[in-house]
């Protein structure tokens, strides 16, 4: 994959609030195509001056409407395993989120309804690392009553370009 994208954030703080109107909203969509757009080129099709996309593209990172990251295939920089793993938690889910988010392995997670309270996706670099971060990081933490881990055997689908509303 290896591409820059512009991937829209929900922020787990109050940020200030920044209005979406149409055009900040072009400049998203224009940036998930293309996270390597030049304001220039922006501009043009947005109908403002360079250093106006700039300061907007600026207030939209600033506020993690949005952030601009590369893309990578985890297989082509290193990386043999991903899953997602599913947990169980007794008590509150606030803390053992914010343990999860503290690790380096975790690249989303997200407090769900249903059957599991959190799910994460981990990048790991072998099966090995997975089996130690499950079994001796993740389920250690304090709450935490149950796992389910689901290997990712391929990947099929991945992309932020979904734009905005």
């Amino acid at each position: 994959m290896n591409r820059a994208t512009a991937v829209p954030q929900r922020a787990a703080t109050k940020r200030p609030s920044v209005t979406l109107d149409d055009t900040s909203k072009r400049i998203i969509e224009l940036l998930q195509q293309d996270g390597r757009k030049s304001y220039a080129s922006m501009a043009i099709e947005v109908g403002l001056s360079e250093a106006a996309v700039r300061q907007r593209v600026q207030r939209l990172l600033d506020a993690d409407v949005m952030q601009i990251v590369a893309v990578t295939d985890p297989l082509q920089v290193g990386f043999q395993r991903q899953a997602m793993v599913g947990l169980r938690v007794g008590g509150d889910v606030t803390p053992v989120a914010a343990a999860l988010t503290a690790m380096t392995e975790v690249s989303y997670a997200v407090t769900t309804a249903g059957s599991f309270d959190l799910l994460v996706e981990v990048v790991c670099e072998d099966d090995d690392h997975l089996l130690e971060l499950v079994t001796q990081r993740i389920r250690s933490i304090e709450n935490v009553t149950a796992t389910e881990t689901f290997v990712y055997l391929k990947l099929n689908k991945q992309l932020y370009n979904w734009g905005t509303r």
